[in-house]
C-alpha cells in the first residue's frame, strides 16, 4: 500500500440544517495536511453530522468547505473519492455475520469495484489477488492488528472482536483504498482509559503516515486540533473554534390519533340524569321508553307484542334493539348462542 498524501480541511460558516432546526452552524476550521482533528462535544450537539458533511456524505445548508482541492458543497462526489469511513455506528458498520478474514476480502474487492481504477479489473486474477493481499497486510499492518493473534485467527467471528479490535479492524477496511482523509465517530466509546489511549496513539500514527485524520469524541487528548461543538442550551467552551449551539425546537403535541374500533358508548352521568329521560321515539303516543311501536305498559322486556307474562312461541333469530352495555367487545357468534339458549329455556 502506496503512503497516502493527506488532504487540508478548511471549513468557513459551514452549517447543516434539517427538519427541526439547525444540526451545526457556524463552524470555521483550517487545518493542514496530514493533521489529527478532534471533533469534541457531547452527544447529540451534531458531532456525526459534521464528520458526514466534511467527508461529503451529508450535503451543508451554508457556507463552504475545502478538502484539498474539492469545494463543498459542489464537489460532495470528489471528496467522498479521496475520503473513507472509519467507525461510524449506522452508516459502515462490520458484518457480524463475517469472519475476519472475510470482512478484509470484501472491502478489497468492493474498494476494487468501486473506487479503484478501471485498468485495475482487467488484470489477470491472480494478479488481482496478490495485489489485494498485498493491500490486506499493509493495511493491518498500519493499524496494529495481527488476526493470527485473534482467538480463531483469521477466521474469528466479527461479534466476537473485543471493541478496541472492532476499530482497528474498521480502520484496517478504510485504508485499503489508501484515502486522504480518514473519519472515525465515537472513538472513546465502549473503551477504557487504557484502550482510549491506545486508540488515540493509533490515530495519531496513522497521522504521521500522512493521512488527516477526523475523529469524534467525548473528550480529546492534548496536542490534537480540537472544534468543539455543544449541544442546546450549553455555553459555547473557549480554546478551539466551536460551532454555536443547535436552537431548541419546540414540538407541538398535534392531535391524538386512535385506531382500531369504535370505543363503547358512555354510561350516563349524574348531569344527564338531571335532565329527565330522552324523548319517546315510539309512534304510539306512550312514554315507556321503547321503541316497539306498541302501547306501553309491556314491563317483562319482551318485544314480542305479547301481553306480560307470556313467552315467545318461537326463538328469536336476530338480536333485539335494544342497546347492550358493550357493543364494541360483542362477539357475533357468542349473543347468537345466548339468544337460542334463552328460545331452548
Amino acid at each position: 500500500m502506496d503512503s497516502p498524501h493527506g488532504a487540508a480541511v478548511k471549513a468557513e460558516g459551514f452549517g447543516l440544517k434539517g427538519p427541526r432546526g439547525w444540526v451545526f452552524r457556524g463552524v470555521d476550521l483550517d487545518a493542514a495536511a496530514g493533521a489529527l482533528i478532534a471533533l469534541e462535544g457531547p452527544s447529540g450537539s451534531g458531532r456525526t453530522c459534521l464528520l458526514l458533511a466534511l467527508t461529503g456524505r451529508m450535503k451543508p445548508t451554508e457556507g463552504h468547505a475545502e478538502i484539498g482541492r474539492h469545494r463543498l458543497p459542489k464537489k460532495m462526489a470528489a471528496v467522498r473519492r479521496i475520503s473513507a469511513l472509519g467507525p461510524v455506528p449506522g452508516v459502515n458498520d462490520l458484518d457480524q455475520a463475517l469472519t475476519v478474514a472475510e470482512q478484509l476480502r470484501e472491502g478489497a474487492l468492493l474498494q476494487r469495484r468501486y473506487d479503484g481504477p478501471v485498468r485495475a479489473l482487467l488484470r489477470p486474477r491472480g494478479e488481482r489477488r496478490a495485489s489485494a493481499e498485498a493491500r490486506i497486510a499493509a493495511a493491518l499492518a498500519a493499524v496494529g492488528l495481527d488476526p493470527a493473534t485473534l482467538p480463531k485467527g483469521p477466521r474469528t467471528s466479527v461479534r466476537d472482536l473485543e471493541r478496541l479490535e472492532s476499530v482497528r479492524l474498521s480502520l484496517a477496511v478504510a485504508l485499503l483504498g489508501n484515502p486522504r482523509l480518514l473519519a472515525v465517530d465515537d472513538l472513546d466509546l465502549k473503551l477504557s482509559g487504557a484502550e482510549r489511549a491506545e486508540a488515540w496513539a493509533l490515530l495519531r500514527s496513522l497521522a504521521d503516515r500522512g493521512t488527516t485524520v477526523l475523529a469524534v469524541c467525548s473528550e480529546a487528548p492534548e496536542g490534537v486540533t480540537v472544534l468543539r461543538t455543544v449541544a442546546a442550551g450549553e455555553p459555547a467552551t473557549t480554546g478551539a473554534p466551536a460551532a454555536p449551539a443547535r436552537p431548541a425546537v419546540a414540538r407541538d403535541a398535534g392531535p391524538k390519533i386512535t385506531w382500531g374500533r369504535p370505543a363503547a358508548p358512555a354510561s350516563p352521568t349524574d348531569a344527564d340524569a338531571a335532565t329527565g329521560p330522552a324523548p319517546d321515539n315510539d309512534t304510539d303516543g306512550k312514554t315507556d321508553g321503547k321503541t316497539d311501536g306498541k302501547p306501553g305498559g309491556n314491563t317483562d322486556g319482551n318485544t314480542d307484542g305479547k301481553p306480560d307474562g307470556e313467552k315467545p312461541t318461537t326463538a328469536p333469530t336476530a338480536k333485539t334493539t335494544e342497546p347492550t352495555t358493550n357493543t364494541t367487545d360483542e362477539d357475533p357468534k357468542g349473543a347468537d348462542d345466548a339468544l337460542a339458549e334463552t328460545g331452548r329455556a
